[in-house]
């Protein structure tokens, strides 16, 4: 028992001594805890010197405990001095806003590229080379369309050999490549320029292209398939897919076919919308089934969409592939349903209608504007017409015909075939010239009608001149010194003659189609109190007799007829309006993605 107790007894004092150790190590604990919350407060709010630190942990600490607060506290001394050394006093807003330099209104300039784009492809354009209305489509549409600014507008055309250097010299070569046509692998050259804010590419072929002309050749379908096929291949190597193709007539129609066919899946290429624009329809560009995979390199599977009455079909496989397919006037676009017009094509167009729209063109008033056209004998304009009366008489003049006032000038400048209305000219134009009249005929055709007309001219050489030419210079002249322009076509997609001729104050005598039709509003209706010109609807002769004897007669009336000059020359045929329309037909387009 004794050993026991003793045991428990010493057992005891253990633990007391453990419980007075632990005791004792929780008090120094707890001191050196509050040194070292106190130390940093005091150095924080006092901010004290390195100094004031040292003496300070000697009271707390003595020497021994004054080495390990001298580490800490001199660490601490760093992180605390650095904000002080640092800090950046605050500037005032007002202050900063005045010391700021000022910017001129013209320093900032953004050069913002729009979002969508259009590349035109076609077979000429103006003022680089064209043979008719589709060239003056392309070399103003474009231009238009860029100055709206909505669209980055660009356009690609082969590269004639007639060409002047004049635009040559203005060219710069981008690239060159191989275009793959069926079995053929032909060289490509790319070249490009920038005018009034479009980017034009010109493909490069000379085996195709450095021809005198434009068409008429052999082997019009295989370079114009190659032309189509070079502005799709065109793309990846400048890296740029627009997001609407718009081609121009049966020459660019495989541009449509490709795209929607051995283009149809690859990156790029998928997301490109298909607009297909008919300035003729006659003109079509049919070709035999041999030439399918031959000539264009595309497979059997696509055959059926080009079939039509026996033969390959471009337009018709264009039309049929196309998102969205136009003509250049809203009648026309009726028409073309109609046998008599379509020239065969009239069952694809019904099929397609839904897809159909009709955008009259315009023209360039700055180019036919009398006021100044350099080309004129004395400038004029609807406010002022005496220059006319001047450009009549030179005119006259020139051609040696009398200088008479009271005798309205009649003109006709056109090629000189049937779908022109030829013929009915023709028929009625002796009776016309027993009349107080005189008429000048501008242009050529097929060689009946030339001879024709050069034996008029001798037969009435006081009241007839022919002139079997093209000639720019001469055709200003005639519009600005006619008094009426007789247009009398069989058909006519949209007609820009009939526009030069208003913005020129000679008043037309029309037939009612196409963009004559709309173009042109009929002064000799019932109420004749309005209209900037003379309009017959049946394709007759004595019927278009009848209404150039009534604007004849109206001619005598000078307050009434300069009213209808004036009318005439202030219609709006700008391409501002056209291109509205033809922006509105994009934005309907891309609306169908997105």
């Amino acid at each position: 028992m004794a050993k026991k107790e003793v045991k428990a007894t010493e057992e005891k004092k253990k633990e007391v001594k453990t419980v007075k150790k632990t005791q004792a190590e929780e008090k120094i604990a707890a001191k050196a805890a509050t040194e070292k919350k106190v130390a940093p407060k005091k150095l924080t709010a006092e901010k004290t010197t390195e100094k004031t630190v040292e003496k300070t942990a000697e009271k707390t600490s003595g020497k021994k405990a004054a080495a390990k607060p001298e580490k800490k506290i001199a660490e601490k001394k760093v992180s605390v001095k650095k904000p002080s050394e640092k800090k950046v006093p605050e500037i005032e807003p007002d202050k900063k806003i005045a010391e700021a330099p000022e910017i001129a209104e013209g320093d900032l300039k953004f050069d913002v590229t729009p979002v969508n784009s259009v590349l035109f492809v076609a077979s000429e354009a103006n003022p680089y080379l064209g043979s008719g209305g589709l060239a003056d489509v392309i070399g103003s549409l474009p231009k238009t369309l860029a100055a709206n600014g909505k669209y980055d507008v660009r356009v690609v055309m082969p590269l004639y050999g007639d060409i002047s250097d004049k635009y040559r010299s203005q060219m710069r070569f981008l690239m060159n490549f191989n275009v793959p046509l069926a079995w053929r692998n032909q060289y490509c050259g790319v070249f490009t320029l920038k005018a009034d804010g479009v980017t034009f590419y010109f493909i490069d072929n000379e085996y195709y292209f450095k021809r005198s002309g434009l068409y008429g050749f052999y082997d019009d379908g295989e370079r114009f398939a190659y032309f189509s096929k070079a502005a799709l291949e065109m793309m990846v190597h400048l890296d740029y897919y627009p997001e609407i193709l718009h081609c121009h007539d049966w020459q660019a129609a495989l541009s449509v076919i490709f795209l929607k066919t051995l283009y149809a899946n690859r990156y790029g290429y998928d997301h490109i919308k298909a607009l297909f624009t008919i300035h003729n329809i006659e003109y079509q560009g049919k070709y035999g089934y041999d030439c399918l995979g031959d000539l264009f390199g595309l497979p059997e599977s696509v055959k059926p969409a080009l079939d039509y009455n026996g033969c390959l079909n471009l337009m018709k496989g264009a039309i049929q592939f196309s998102d969205r397919f136009s003509t250049v006037s809203r009648m026309y676009a009726n028409e073309i349903k109609n046998p008599f017009f379509a020239h065969g094509l009239q069952y694809v167009i019904c099929e397609n209608e839904f897809k159909l729209t009709g955008i009259l063109n315009g023209i360039d008033e700055t180019v036919y504007n009398p006021e100044t056209d350099e080309k004129l004998f004395r400038n004029y304009s609807a406010d002022d017409t005496s220059g006319k009366a001047v450009c009549k008489k030179e005119l006259q003049k020139m051609l040696g015909l009398p200088e008479k006032d009271d005798a309205p000038l009649i003109s006709i400048i056109s090629r000189l075939v049937p779908a022109k209305g030829i013929d009915l000219v023709k028929c009625v134009i002796e009776e016309l010239l027993a009349e107080n009249v005189q008429v000048v005929i501008l242009g050529k055709g097929e060689g009946n009608y030339e001879d024709y007309f050069r034996m008029l001219a001798d037969r009435y050489s006081g009241k007839c001149r022919a002139i079997i030419a093209y000639n720019k210079d001469l055709a200003s002249k005639i519009y600005s010194a006619s008094d009426i322009f007789l247009m009398p076509s069989k058909q006519e997609p949209c007609g820009l003659s009939q526009m030069i001729a208003c913005r020129y104050g000679a008043v037309p005598v029309v037939r009612a189609t196409g963009g004559l039709f709309d173009s042109i509003s009929p002064y000799n209706n019932d109420m004749r109190n309005g209209g900037n010109g003379f309009v017959f609807g049946n394709y007759n002769a004595h019927e278009m007799l009848y209404v150039i004897k009534d604007a004849v007669y109206t001619y005598g009336n000078k307050d009434e007829w300069r009213g209808i000059v004036k009318r005439a020359m202030t219609s709006d045929f700008s391409w501002e309006k056209s291109s509205g329309e033809y922006e509105k037909l994009y934005d309907n387009m891309l609306g169908e993605i997105r």
